[in-house]
């Protein structure tokens, strides 16, 4: 008795080869604004630098500016960034 080998062909995949993107295109835009946030908060704290080296200016050095809003505005973009990649696309 002779075996008869069959051969069979793959299930061809009928769905459209379209790539999920993780994130649409508002996303991105979001993030790129809460990262462009976030450079502003860290500007505002760099500051410039003294005149003279070897005097220290507590006035400068703890100003409002590098104390308080700096970090504001740094935790403003980080909460950008969060809702931006937890935001859901609409549907079109």
């Amino acid at each position: 008795m002779k075996s008869q080998r069959t051969t069979a062909t793959p299930a061809k995949d009928t769905t459209p080869n379209r790539s999920i993107a993780l994130f649409d295109k508002q996303n991105l835009v979001w993030m790129l604004g809460g990262i462009a946030i976030m450079i502003i908060g860290f500007l505002l704290m760099a500051g410039g630098r003294s005149d003279n080296p070897n005097v220290f200016d507590p006035n400068e050095v703890y100003s409002a500016r590098r104390i308080t809003v700096a970090p504001i505005v740094i935790l403003i973009g980080l909460v950008v960034l969060i809702v931006a990649i937890f935001r859901h696309p609409k549907n079109k």
